[in-house]
């Protein structure tokens, strides 16, 4: 399932993440990939010991972890650090999967959910999209600053190559307490249907039937 989640970051946190990133020091992003995305990786990211990136995360992951599609979608364990990448012209990821499992020694969690937040607008650059291998085919993604889009960390993905300006996005990784991303998207069906019946009908069978059958496939499905 790819969603996009709209307005995550509104106006005044997308200043505040670009004027940390101003003078943030870059270093080569493919010192942060797998030993097969290191051959296709070339971007930038922030170097992950600078001191701007605890608050970085913070005015990124905290709206992310609690916005309710997220959670909805994501259903998530755990949610990583966020890597801040910078792409300028001549810059791409070639067609990759995400590591299975990432962090650090003691730290380790399984990746199952990617997402990508967009820092800058679209017509701050050419090219560059992300691009995901679906069921339906492939799509390609490039959305305005502050939106961001989910996708099964499964899923072979490229960037295109920027030809114009700067690409500025954040990338993290959620486990979720459902791997299996079919069971994830039947289950994130019926919580959009549950909420919709909720707002129609509050006191309804329909309504109390349905969080019953979630709450079930979650009791059966679920890895905590």
């Amino acid at each position: 399932m790819l969603l996009t989640i709209p307005d995550l970051l509104d106006a005044a946190q997308l200043d505040e993440i670009r004027r940390l990133l101003a003078d943030a020091p870059f270093v080569d992003g493919g010192y942060s990939a797998g030993a097969d995305a290191r051959q296709v990786k070339h971007n930038q990211e922030v170097d992950p010991g600078d001191a701007r990136v605890a608050a970085l995360n913070r005015l990124v992951l905290m709206p992310l972890y609690r916005h309710p599609e997220f959670q909805g979608a994501a259903l998530p364990s755990r949610l990583s650090g966020a890597f801040f990448a910078r792409y300028q012209p001549g810059m791409r990821y070639g067609s990759h999967v995400d590591d299975p499992v990432m962090g650090p020694e003691g730290g380790r969690y399984r990746t199952d959910v990617s997402v990508t937040v967009f820092l800058g607008d679209p017509g701050d650059y050419d090219g560059g999209e992300l691009v995901v291998e679906t069921e339906f085919g492939e799509q390609a993604v490039k959305l305005p600053a502050g939106h961001a889009v989910l996708y099964p960390s499964s899923s072979l993905h490229r960037v295109a190559p920027v030809t114009r300006g700067q690409r500025l996005v954040a990338v993290a990784w959620a486990q979720s307490m459902v791997r299996d991303p079919a069971r994830r998207r039947i289950l994130y069906d019926l919580y959009r249907v549950h909420e919709d019946l909720r707002k129609q009908a509050p006191e309804g069978e329909a309504t109390r039937r349905t969080g019953h059958v979630r709450a079930n496939l979650m009791r059966m499905w679920a890895e905590v």
